[in-house]
């Protein structure tokens, strides 16, 4: 057991079930997924679009649509049930507990008020402060984010900011009321190459610095090497595989972690066959009898179509979903 887990969790996840209804009738966005998170952790959830990771983010901020979205299972944060919440509670574990970071800056920032009153406006809602010391606040989040004259950036409204600093400002936004966790979906999707190693190595920078714990939601394997203690590896609105990240990626157990690794480019593959993962994810509204993943594995068996493999061990503080992990990982 990792030294994260071996105290009590900061977030306990537990049988997590969401649904959503469709004018194809109801799908299953995740099915069952459990996992333990400890303080100053980072999990990174890896997997193809659509496994589900930004719907387990949303989940856990609870802000899916409820008209149409089901939930059950548990979510604790610091043993408080978060589905249990009522609309002012969620106020204040929104942004305060517990904070997001989204994919497209742009759309997080209100584009007719500053990026410092937006960020200070944040701090008075939480901190119940005065507006000079939660101005400071926001100079000082800026600063800390490094971005360049951050006393004058107070005044600039998102659209005046290149994309790169309009992530850092949704960055300094996040941590603004410091946070407990922090939820990264797939932050730097939008970023050119440098700037996301940048903006990576700065989060995982202010994640140490901090101390809190972190989601970081990523198809980039070689992200999540960079930044994960442990990883997730999502299919189908499912959890296939979880253990440490140093584990995950360089002994995958579970066919489709291997096939994820096996679809990775780097420098050292100039000329050769990139063995790609055959046929697509499966469609959430006709999903495939027993396994998701069997209709796309090579080690597939007749059992595979009949029976939807529960996570097993596979080690300390690691499991995989699969009635083969034994054979895989040999």
């Amino acid at each position: 057991m990792s030294a994260f887990t071996a105290r009590e969790p900061l977030l306990s996840v537990r049988d997590l079930t969401v649904g959503f209804k469709t004018d194809r009738g109801p799908i299953t966005a995740l099915d069952r997924i459990s996992f333990d998170l400890g303080r100053g952790e980072v999990l990174g959830l890896i997997g193809e679009s659509g496994s589900g990771k930004s719907v387990t983010m949303r989940a856990l901020l609870r802000i899916l649509p409820q008209k149409r979205t089901t939930i059950s299972g548990s979510i604790l944060m610091e043993g408080r049930d978060v589905l249990a919440l009522k609309r002012r509670e969620l106020a204040s574990y929104r942004g305060n507990d517990v904070a997001m970071i989204f994919q497209e800056p742009s759309l997080a920032f209100d584009p007719v008020f500053t990026v410092g009153r937006q960020i200070a406006e944040t701090v008075v809602r939480h901190k119940q402060c005065s507006w000079d010391a939660a101005y400071a606040r926001a100079l000082e989040m800026l600063e800390l984010v490094r971005i360049p004259s951050a006393k004058s950036r107070l005044d600039n409204y998102p659209h005046e900011m290149s994309g790169g600093m309009r992530q850092r400002a949704m960055i300094a936004l996040a941590l603004a009321c410091s946070p407990k966790l922090l939820l990264a979906d797939e932050p730097t999707t939008a970023l050119d190459a440098t700037v996301q190693i940048q903006v990576i190595l700065l989060l995982r920078e202010l994640q140490k610095e901090l101390g809190m714990a972190t989601i970081f939601v990523t198809h980039d394997v070689g992200v999540a090497a960079e930044i994960s203690d442990r990883v997730a590896v999502m299919y189908a609105g499912r959890i296939v595989e979880m253990g440490s990240a140093a584990d995950v990626l360089k002994s995958p157990a579970h066919p489709y972690a291997r096939g994820l690794l096996s679809s990775t480019i780097h420098g050292a593959m100039a000329g050769e066959r990139v063995e790609a993962i055959p046929g697509m994810p499966p469609d959430l509204a006709n999903m495939p009898s027993g396994c998701a993943f069997s209709p796309r594995c090579a080690m597939a068996m007749p059992e595979c179509r009949n029976v939807i493999p529960a996570p097993a061990s596979v080690g300390a503080g690691r499991s995989a979903a699969c009635i083969r992990v034994g054979s895989v990982a040999a």
